[in-house]
């Protein structure tokens, strides 16, 4: 027995390496590469973005050469990147505009309409809050006409905040915090409430600190999620200058893929400096979102 136990734990050992590999390869070659001279990348990679560029129907016909270690150590692409091109830092600077506000302010608007839900009781609420889950499931892509032309009858069509707005109302934040908000026992907000507590007092000194892990969990989600957003700058902002550098990402053509590289190495500091920091309170809230009772 002891030996089909250990047996059992090495396969599972194996299988959860190399999807572990699997999944870090991609990073991981990122960042090395991103240290490639451009003419090793083009050896390298080359003909996978030639054939790329030619047409749909194209394929290529030799292997492409993989490479986690560089022959030479550059930093030209950093250098281009950081100092010669101001262009990739003004990009790197609007997805921080676009992003930071959007964060706090869904948070900030979830924490409110949560708290209303929990302690709201009836009949509407409970209608409301199935409305709110419905919007939750519809993919941002469906949105992206509404919100179109909601932005250009605000006039705010071609400005940040025809990204902000739509991003500070999301459902999503609503949804979890809501589900989280209802673990707070009830004799706790009973007891405060024979304190002489307001409704405000009730939400800012006992549910937002029982709410921490959720707070900091839907932070990074969202985050991550508005930080890798394509869709919506293209089509609400249509100035390139305002566009955030996810949309340059996008875009890479066959002479720039080093710099894409060395610029995909630094888009992904934000994110993972973000992880690290609230890494317990992100397991902690996803995992009490599982036991969870709505």
């Amino acid at each position: 027995m002891k030996k089909n136990h250990y047996l059992g734990r090495g396969i599972l050992t194996l299988v959860a390496a190399f999807f572990a590999f699997a999944f870090l390869m991609p990073t991981v070659l990122t960042i090395t590469n991103s240290f490639m001279t451009q003419s090793e990348i083009s050896a390298n990679y080359g003909k996978v973005f030639s054939s790329a560029a030619g047409s749909a129907n194209s394929y290529i016909s030799s292997m492409v050469n993989l490479k986690f270690i560089p022959d030479k150590v550059s930093f030209s692409q950093y250098i281009t990147v950081l100092i010669k091109s101001p262009d990739y830092l003004l990009k790197f600077w609007n997805s921080v505009i676009l992003v930071v506000p959007i964060v706090l302010l869904q948070v900030g608007v979830a924490s409110i309409t949560a708290y209303s839900f929990t302690r709201w009781r009836g009949k509407l609420r409970s209608f409301l809050f199935f409305f709110y889950v419905i919007l939750m499931l519809m993919p941002y892509q469906v949105t992206l006409v509404p919100n179109y032309l909601v932005s250009s009858w605000l006039g705010i069509l071609n400005t940040r905040w025809a990204i902000i707005f739509p991003g500070m109302f999301a459902p999503f934040s609503v949804f979890l915090l809501t589900k989280f908000m209802r673990r707070i026992p009830a004799s706790l907000i009973e007891a405060a409430k024979l304190d002489g507590s307001s409704e405000w007092q009730i939400f800012k000194d006992i549910c937002l600190p029982q709410c921490r892990s959720a707070l900091y969990s839907i932070a990074i989600l969202v985050f991550i999620d508005y930080w890798n957003m394509v869709e919506q700058p293209i089509v609400l902002l249509q100035d390139a200058a305002k566009q955030p550098l996810s949309v340059y990402l996008s875009t890479i053509n066959a002479n720039e893929v080093g710099l894409a590289f060395a610029i995909a190495t630094i888009y992904m500091v934000p994110c993972l400096l973000l992880f690290l920091h609230g890494e317990d309170y992100l397991v902690e809230g996803i995992a009490h979102q599982g036991s969870v009772k709505g």
